[in-house]
């Protein structure tokens, strides 16, 4: 099996891949489902056992999410996949201003966030211009987004604010721009084999996932 797959092109090695990860997703999905099906003669006990199935099923689902954006972003190009991971770091850094509940003096800020941060970041992933994308944010972002929140003049916890606008930008723009970064960058060798190291980073947060998931289970 390692001699076949060494001997594949690098874009079968990956096709390949993703028949062997859509395939465990799908036992995965189908272990849960007839899971359910079983029923317990003590109340406590089921209740508990189908709040434990819920959680499952919730990671089964991102992790259902992940790989068909993943699949897609390798499928359709370049362009398409910084538009979608674009769409995802628009709504994942929605998600987290609501965590974060902003004041009349954010407004600047948050226009700046989401139509001039987002897009300038995923147009340096596209140009290639990775020397620009790696400190756009954490230099010239950070020096900015607090100045334009100075010229509120809404002093009330004007740190807290800043700070918590900063690090969503961080983790939901900055983190996961990446992602198509990784795709796009030329290694000397690795020819066409970008997605493998995608694949990596994915790995690497869902068995996080399922480490944190056990973990409070204990």
């Amino acid at each position: 099996m390692y001699y076949y797959l060494k001997n594949l092109t690098p874009t079968q090695q990956i096709g390949a891949l993703f028949v062997i990860v859509f395939g465990l997703l799908l036992l995965a999905s189908i272990t849960a489902f007839l899971a359910s099906l079983r029923e317990f003669a003590d109340e406590a006990r089921g209740e508990a056992r189908r709040q434990e199935l819920k959680r499952l099923d919730g990671m089964i689902r991102t992790s259902w999410f992940m790989m068909l954006i993943f699949w897609i972003s390798w499928v359709t190009g370049d362009w398409v996949a910084l538009t979608l991971f674009g769409l995802v770091s628009f709504f994942a850094l929605r998600e987290f201003l609501t965590l974060s509940p902003t004041r009349r003096g954010d407004h600047r800020s948050l226009v700046l966030a989401f139509f001039v941060v987002l897009p300038v970041q995923y147009w340096l992933v596209g140009a290639e211009h990775f020397d620009m994308f790696a400190v756009f944010i954490p230099v010239y972002v950070f020096l900015a987004l607090p100045l334009a929140s100075a010229l509120a003049n809404d002093p009330t916890r004007f740190l807290e604010r800043n700070a918590k606008l900063q690090w969503g930008i961080m983790v939901c723009i900055y983190g996961m721009s990446h992602v198509p970064a990784l795709l796009l960058l030329k290694f000397p060798g690795y020819d066409n084999k970008n997605a493998f190291m995608v694949f990596f980073l994915v790995m690497v947060v869902q068995i996080c996932m399922v480490t944190q998931h056990y973990a409070a289970r204990r």
